[in-house]
Parts: C-alpha cells; structure tokens; sequence
C-alpha cells in the first residue's frame, strides 16, 4: 500500500515545471555573472590577491594551526556529546517515571537553548560558582550538552523502531534491561540512524565556528585574525580558502560513514546468507535420514 499525497502533473504541469526551472537556473546564473564582474572591477580576483594563499607562510601556519584546534575540539565534544547521547537516551527509555521524567526534562531544557547561550554559560557563567575554565573546555562543553541531548533523541527513535519481539525474546532468556540496550537495542539503532547521526556529527563541527565569541582559535577565528592583519582586500581568497577546508572535512566525515554503513551492510548480508545456507542444509540432511 502506498500513500500518494498529490496526483502527478500532467503535460502541461509538467512543461510549467520546466520552464520555471530554466528560469531560475537563468536567474542564479545572471546573479553570479553578476558578482563575479562587480568582484572583477573592484580587483578581488587580479592574480596578485590570491597569490597571498601562496607568498605568506604565516598564513598557511595560522589557518593549518586553526584548522589543528577546530578538529581538537570537534573530536573531543564529539566523544564527550555521544557519551551523554547514550546516557540520555537509555534514561529515557527506563520504564521507571523517577528516571525517565527528570531525563526527558533535561533533554528538552538543553535542546530548547540555543547553543551560543551554553558556550557563554560554559565560560562565563561557571566562573561565578567558582568553576574556571578554559576556552576550548567552555567550547566543548557547549557542544557537548547540546549535541548530547540530539544524540539521545536519535539514539532512542532508533531503539524504538526495533521490533519489540527482540526485546521480548531477549527478557525470556533472562537479560538484563542494561543487557538488552548494549548488545541488542544500541547497535542496530547506531545502524538504523547512521545518516542522521553523522549529520548532527557534521553540524557539531561546524559548530566550533562558534568559539571565536570566546576567543577559541578556532579556524574561522585565525582566517578573521589573517584578514584583520593582511587588509580587507585579501578577505575573499582567505574565506574561500575556509570554505574549501570546512567542505572538504566535512565531507571527508560524511564518506566515512557511508564507508562504515556499506561496510556493515555487506557483513550482515554475509551473516544471513551463511545462515540461510547452513538452515537449508541441515533441512535437506533431515530430509534425508
């Protein structure tokens, strides 16, 4: 059974589509052609401006010592906001309302504030309880808190949408509920919810951009030191030069899951097919005798 929303255009829905299409693909391309000489006239694109990508060996250490921290970062709210993700979510999913309820409470709370707000309590906040930290431990438990409290949303819609007969079947034989989670519930949901947890894992990244307010080098925060100390005339091949870095990390992090998925989808096809194959020759052996 399928569920069909909206009737497929006909002939002349379809040739409405196309011409709007072609419109705005000629609108987006007048637009850059557009820039692209405004950018010309003023000299943003003579040669002697980027070639400060490769005459200044300053700026290629500040941007690499940039780019070191923003993944120091990245990597550590990373390990730190899964850790809480798994937590939160196994608290959501107790049956008992002493554990779910205050859990369910501090998940909403941190994703209904927005994370610059817990960067600045992080850092500016703790201080007048007597906690002390610094920048890059403000950032990261900024990150941490609100990408921790994503995480366990993602994590528990995985675990629920795994038939409950595993979870039966798995009490019957006397496990425990930590037991069920670990082995049986937790990885298949990691699984189920891989795409959006790299997506969020790729968010939080990007999210570092945010420790320049505190004063974190962070890549974004050395390209704006660059361009403050080069001159404004050198801010479009710095910044397209960080576009470029944040695009490529990115997408690196994303390939790499996809690798993982494929990975873990070949294997479990090479389980079931051994099974199957072991289940169809045990029958014919019965059939035999």
């Amino acid at each position: 059974m399928s569920l069909q929303l909206a009737d497929p255009p006909g002939p002349r829905g379809r040739r409405r589509i196309l011409v709007a299409s072609v419109l705005a693909v000629a609108v987006l391309a007048a637009l850059a052609v557009l820039a692209v000489r405004r950018l010309a006239d003023n000299g943003r694109l003579d040669p002697d401006v980027w070639r400060v990508l490769i005459d200044e060996p300053d700026l290629r250490t500040l941007l690499w010592e940039g780019l070191l921290d923003t993944l120091r970062a990245a990597a550590t709210g990373m390990v730190f906001a899964v850790a809480l993700g798994v937590a939160l979510a196994f608290a959501r999913l107790s049956p008992r309302p002493d554990v779910h309820r205050p859990a369910a409470v501090l998940v909403e709370t941190l994703r209904g504030l927005p994370l610059l707000m817990l960067i600045f309590f992080a850092y500016l906040g703790l201080p007048a309880l007597g906690v002390n930290l610094s920048a890059f431990w403000a950032l990261v438990l900024g990150l941490t808190a609100y990408n921790g409290a994503v995480l366990s949303e993602i994590f528990r819609a995985g675990v629920l949408s795994i038939d409950r007969g595993q979870t039966e079947a798995a009490a019957a034989l006397g496990m425990r509920g930590t037991q069920i989670f670990t082995l049986i519930q937790f990885p298949q949901a990691v699984r189920r919810m891989s795409p959006t947890l790299v997506s969020q894992l790729v968010t939080l990244l990007k999210d570092t951009s945010l420790g320049f307010v505190i004063g974190y080098t962070e890549l974004l925060r050395q390209g704006r030191t660059a361009v403050e100390y080069l001159g404004g005339r050198y801010a479009l091949p710095i910044y397209t030069t960080l576009a470029v870095i944040y695009i490529v990390v990115n997408g690196s992090l994303s390939l790499t899951a996809r690798w993982l998925e494929r990975r873990q989808s070949v294997r479990a096809g090479g389980s079931t097919g051994a099974a199957a194959t072991g289940t169809g020759a045990g029958t014919g052996v019965d059939a035999a005798a």
